[in-house]
């Protein structure tokens, strides 16, 4: 099921502006190199790469109750850019890193100072109890 939602999110990324040809119509696009290999204990490994430079490969294996996974797709965006993005989906959830995408901002000092406090001090949490 999380292979799907991960598939799914890259679909929709990878599709959401899809090419045009001159007159407005939808361009066809070849797959140049397809390759698809699923084993009987979960373990997978896919990748495709398309004519206009799209390229797409993931891995995955099955980690207890969760599935980690690992992947990277690039594409040539609208301005002639490639853009690429590797990610990781596991027990973390997914995180996708990229140039292009945004950070967060940091961590305030003061709470950068009390995250560490709490860090060195376990036996002050009172909710471990």
């Amino acid at each position: 099921m999380f292979k799907m939602i991960v598939l799914s999110g890259l679909l929709a990324l990878v599709s959401a502006a899809p090419p045009k040809a001159a007159s407005g119509s939808l361009k066809e696009i070849p797959i140049i190199k397809y390759d698809n290999t699923i084993s009987h204990d979960g373990v997978y490994k896919f990748s495709y790469e398309g004519g206009d430079g799209t390229k797409v490969e993931e891995s995955g294996q099955p980690n207890g109750e969760i599935e980690t996974v690992r992947g990277s797709f690039s594409f040539v965006g609208l301005d002639g850019q490639t853009y690429s993005v590797t990610y990781t989906a596991d027990e973390n959830g997914f995180v996708p890193q990229a140039a292009h995408l945004p950070l967060p901002p940091p961590i305030p000092e003061a709470i950068q100072r009390s995250i560490e406090y709490n860090l060195a001090h376990p036996e002050e949490d009172k909710s471990q109890k």
